[in-house]
């Protein structure tokens, strides 16, 4: 097993290795049908370009995003014909044996700067990179109704988008954040202190969340099965800038920024969100 990962140790920031029959397992059309969870296209993507899409929110365990970009459940294929999805995820996940293999199967790669400029300059056109900008650090903001995105720091998507010159497109996922609980521990005391030093040290920020069991009024570990659209907008293109400034970058990232409240704002009032609830950016 060591010498196969030494040999294979590059393969997630190549490009990965993808199984088409792993993502149109059968298992993962009840995943989609349980919430369920759905894809609302705006604009048509050409196959002819690249794209990076920017998924909000993470919630929990990201649901929706994997779904519809790690799986053909939700007829992504359909939806957005030529255009072939890799979710970008932590690079941890491609050091654990087996675990890498499976991962990489859904057509998964390293979220690295070297996967990046890979799947964008070696894999020819039709692409879409999927990134969850919040990460892990959006779980604490993860509660029903709740509208914050960890995104006012977060360069690093518009400068790769900046480099290649490919378009940015914003996503959000109503419903993402209604799919578990999460008991908030009191501010200052004992147990919250000891999440912000974990997250300090970690970056993770640990969350006793809860969900419903196997039965109905039973708590658990399972997600509610509480429908998730994921809104897909319209791509904001972006000039090819191969070592992008600090000005430029936050320019960039503050249009990106005005087209994803856009979009929020024109979808939210369909899927339960008041007209003047807004996007908290932090």
């Amino acid at each position: 097993m060591l010498t196969w990962l030494a040999f294979d140790w590059k393969t997630p920031e190549r490009g990965g290795r993808r199984f088409t029959c792993v993502r149109r397992w059968c298992l993962w059309k009840h995943y989609c049908n349980y919430f369920p969870i759905k894809i609302l296209k705006t604009h048509n993507l050409s196959p002819s370009n690249n794209y990076i899409l920017a998924c909000h929110p993470h919630g929990l365990m990201a649901h929706s995003c994997f779904g519809h970009f790690a799986t053909e459940a939700s007829d992504f294929h359909k939806v957005f014909p030529g255009i072939t999805p890799y979710i970008l995820t932590l690079g941890a996940f491609f050091w654990v044996p087996f675990l890498r293999e499976y991962v990489m199967s859904t057509g998964a790669c390293s979220v690295s700067q070297s996967s990046i400029n890979f799947l964008l300059t070696q894999k020819g056109t039709g692409n879409m990179l999927v990134v969850v900008v919040g990460g892990l650090a959006e779980c604490k903001y993860s509660l029903p109704g709740s509208t914050t995105l960890v995104l006012k720091k977060r360069y690093g998507f518009v400068r790769m988008a900046l480099q290649h010159g490919v378009s940015l497109i914003p996503a959000y996922a109503f419903g993402e954040t209604d799919l578990y609980d999460q008991h908030v521990f009191t501010p200052g005391g004992f147990i919250n202190r000891f999440q912000k030093w974990f997250q300090k040290v970690v970056h993770v920020y640990p969350c006793a969340f809860y969900g419903r069991g196997f039965t109905k009024n039973s708590r658990g570990l399972l997600p509610y099965s509480q429908p998730v659209t994921t809104v897909v907008g319209e791509p904001l293109l972006m000039p090819k800038i191969e070592n992008p400034s600090l000005e430029i970058v936050v320019k960039y990232h503050t249009l990106y920024i005005d087209a994803l409240r856009k979009l929020f704002d024109q979808h939210k009032t369909k899927f339960g969100i008041s007209e003047t609830q807004e996007l908290v950016i932090v």
